[in-house]
């Protein structure tokens, strides 16, 4: 059981290696870097170098929103990133079938859990193709996160049904979560359009003048950070009432850590310019903070 536990634990860190990677795809602005799927101009290993494209590159480099060059630092940023996404399928296949095997008599919630887990991840794979045939456009690539998001869900759900921790009666704790949960989405999903609006601000400055980016943003960035402090309080709330349970104190420090760790990569984005180390690790922890409330909800009456 440890091993499959373990294995359970493994790929819920791989999403999340799989979330940050494609976030690095969109702050380096890669995201066409491969302009074909599954391919990447027309080849399973794509070249490092101009010399080596295909005859035919030019209908490649045609989609591009970038350069319409050819950039290798782009096209390998794009092309592991989709490597990624290809390993964790397979150990999302490897998991489905050691469920299987081993609780389809016993408990067939793993078995449907981690076939749905598989499933999620096929459906990700097409429409990581459908981002890239549209271009990148704003509303596939929204969907394409929440996606990861439901993936990493999966595994944590099979944990917690393994691990059978007794649930905690408290109705103000409950709803304190559940508020939070539904804003962080809200946050996420209005991140992306902030991100769609960065790219935007920051191709038409030529990537340059970074101390301009910020004020050239719409009201939904005051917006994402007046929430941003709703959020902070409503978990400092929910950290504070949970200590009063030993079985919550795990949660509450992965709590407390995931909220801290978002606030002040947000105050650093915002205050220092956007620098770009900050933004894939203010998703990141965005995303496991998302988990982190979810999990903590399935421990309360």
């Amino acid at each position: 059981m440890l091993r499959y536990i373990n294995y359970t634990k493994f790929i819920l860190v791989f999403v999340f290696l799989v979330i940050i990677a494609g976030a690095i795809v969109r702050t380096t602005q890669s995201g066409m870097g491969c302009p074909d799927w599954p391919r990447c101009f027309g080849l399973w290993v794509p070249p490092t170098e101009a010399s080596q494209l295909p005859p035919d590159f030019e209908k490649y480099l045609g989609k591009q929103d970038i350069d319409h060059s050819f950039n290798a630092f782009h096209t390998w940023i794009e092309y592991i990133n989709r490597l990624l996404g290809a390993l964790l399928g397979i150990w999302v296949f490897i998991h489905t079938i050691w469920s299987f095997k081993k609780f389809y008599k016993v408990n067939k919630t793993i078995c449907w859990l981690s076939l749905f887990m598989l499933l999620a991840t096929g459906f990700q794979g097409w429409l990581g193709k459908k981002v890239v045939d549209a271009n990148l456009e704003v509303f596939k690539i929204t969907i394409h996160m929440l996606g990861a998001l439901v993936i990493a869900l999966i595994p944590a759900i099979i944990l917690n049904v393994l691990k059978q921790n007794p649930k905690t009666e408290d109705n103000q704790l409950k709803w304190l979560i559940t508020t939070a949960l539904i804003i962080v989405i809200i946050q996420i999903i209005a991140g992306t359009d902030i991100r769609e609006q960065i790219d935007a601000i920051s191709k038409s400055l030529n990537y340059n003048n970074r101390e301009l980016w910020i004020g050239k943003l719409n009201g939904i960035f005051s917006l994402h950070q007046t929430m941003a402090a709703f959020i902070a309080l409503l978990c400092m709330g929910i950290f504070i009432r949970s200590l009063q349970y030993v079985s919550l104190k795990k949660n509450a420090a992965w709590l407390f850590t995931s909220v801290l760790s978002v606030v002040l990569l947000g105050l650093i984005i915002a205050y220092f310019n956007i620098p770009a180390f900050a933004q894939p690790l203010h998703l990141l922890f965005s995303s496991i903070l998302f988990i982190v409330l979810f999990v903590f909800r399935l421990r309360i009456k």
